[in-house]
């Protein structure tokens, strides 16, 4: 029997993993590469919220208070995410590209951050004797800034980028496609930077940190390149005005809608991470698991997520409402915490460890189909792709920021007040605290849920209005 080429390329469809992301206007080859930016970005984020946090307090024993006000500096920036992504819809150069530039500088500022990184931080310990007052403070605080506005502009550009090449048909699974690149980026360089700094010293970290900067420069040399058609410009064309940040803010919000779209990510968001610097010591203090179990924690969210990004895509590809399967993703959220509280009187690993991966699929449903319809958003009159991308970013990551912040501040003040008994002997304990956020989180997603609902009845109005269409697609609700 002879095959034809056509059977190939369906048996390639099947697969490989989002082979039909592809579409004419953006090859299968040209995505991957394209998808390399969020491997750069992943690696930038271990750095900064992982591997350099440890660092800090335990090798280089930085004080936890000026660990945690780096940490939160590139969360300060993240509403800039906006302004970078207005500047690339109106970005005009004489060869006509408006994302590259951005893509590029974004990469230069990550690299120089990372560069400059560790003698800022071995200033900051002590290692180098100085007679400058706070140095190490400012050097450092530098760093941070420099590679968090790198990360938010490279991420920022790229999904523009990815946006304005995607058909309608493929974006979804573009988008799904693109958050398990940032889970990639973020696994294997956690599982490298770990193996290549096990044998600590302050060379060692110099080493590590500057390739990984050299790395991400790489990375997004390779994603960037031949990516956008060039189309002179003239210089009139170029001299002509801009227009301004405040016109083409208030053009995304009219109607409300967007506006709407941008409070669900920040609340759902601030929803699903408060947990994040609360689950491994929950499993430990609570549920007395040793540190290799909790451990586990962070492989089993993340395959949670990872099936959550590809159901979405799925069903996002099958023409289904991306806002309802954002409500779905909510939902499962109430369960997933629900199923950690229980786990405690319980004393249930089982249930603490499922309610762990229901959190990460969750969140991943609410992850994709929140940013599939930002990059929805039409990009008509003054508002583009990149300022909607952006704000769906600047609102994400400062949800996240805020909520981890405020997760261990309520989980403190909670337990001081049930371990003094103010609140009687029936919650005198440590789990308290812990509880108590996560009711808090479970609060926060029936309220994201109620945000959400106007939202979905005005996508199934429009749904319902639509004639002659065999499906609805998903830029055809109104935003």
């Amino acid at each position: 029997m002879i095959l034809h080429p056509s059977h190939f390329k369906r048996l390639t469809n099947r697969l490989l993993p989002f082979a039909d992301a592809a579409s004419e206007g953006l090859p299968l080859g040209q995505l991957l590469r394209l998808s390399l930016f969020q491997v750069s970005v992943g690696m930038a984020t271990v750095m900064l919220l992982g591997t350099l946090n440890r660092v800090m307090i335990v090798e280089l024993s930085v004080p936890a208070t000026i660990v945690a006000v780096m940490i939160a500096l590139p969360v300060l920036i993240a509403p800039f995410r906006t302004l970078l992504g207005f500047r690339s819809d109106t970005y005009r150069s004489a060869i006509g590209w408006k994302r590259i530039p951005y893509l590029w500088f974004g990469s230069l500022w990550q690299m120089g951050g990372l560069a400059v990184m560790p003698f800022a931080l071995l200033v900051l310990s002590g290692e180098t004797v100085h007679d400058v007052p706070f140095a190490g403070e400012v050097l450092a605080a530098l760093a941070f800034l420099m590679t968090g506005l790198g990360l938010h502009m490279t991420q920022t550009a790229g999904l523009a980028l990815a946006t304005d090449r995607a058909d309608e048909a493929t974006r979804p699974r573009v988008v799904a496609m693109l958050y398990v690149m940032f889970l990639l980026g973020m696994g294997s360089s956690a599982v490298i930077v770990g193996w290549l700094l096990r044998d600590f010293s302050p060379l060692q970290l110099v080493r590590v940190v500057q390739g990984a900067a050299v790395v991400g420069l790489a990375l997004n040399l390779v994603a960037l390149w031949k990516q956008e058609q060039v189309r002179p410009m003239s210089r009139e064309e170029r001299a002509a005005p801009r227009p301004l940040f405040r016109e083409a803010w208030a053009d995304l919000l009219g109607g409300g809608q967007a506006g709407r779209l941008l409070a669900v990510v920040f609340i759902g968001t601030m929803g699903f991470n408060m947990q994040d610097v609360l689950l491994e010591p929950y499993g430990g203090e609570i549920l007395g698991l040793s540190v290799a179990s909790t451990t586990m924690l962070t492989a089993l969210w993340a395959a949670g997520a990872l099936a959550g990004f590809t159901l979405a895509g799925r069903m996002l590809a099958q023409g289904r409402d991306a806002l309802r399967i954002a409500a779905m993703g909510l939902l499962t959220g109430v369960v997933a915490f629900s199923t950690v509280i229980f786990a405690a009187p319980t004393n249930s690993p089982t249930m603490f460890f499922t309610g762990a991966c229901l959190i990460g699929f969750g969140g991943g449903l609410f992850a994709v189909s929140t940013l599939t319809a930002a990059m929805t958003l039409p990009a008509t009159g003054k508002a583009g792709h990149g300022l909607a991308l952006g704000a769906w970013g600047a609102a994400q990551a400062t949800g996240a920021g805020l909520s981890i912040a405020l997760g261990g501040a309520l989980r403190d003040w909670t337990n001081a007040q049930a371990l003094s008994g103010a609140w009687g002997d029936a919650v005198a304990t440590p789990a308290t605290g812990y509880s108590f956020v996560y009711h808090v989180e479970i609060g926060l997603l029936f309220l994201t849920l109620a945000a959400l609902g106007p939202l979905v009845r005005i996508a199934r109005k429009a749904s319902r209005s639509t004639q002659g269409a065999a499906r609805i697609g998903l830029a055809d609700f109104p935003t």
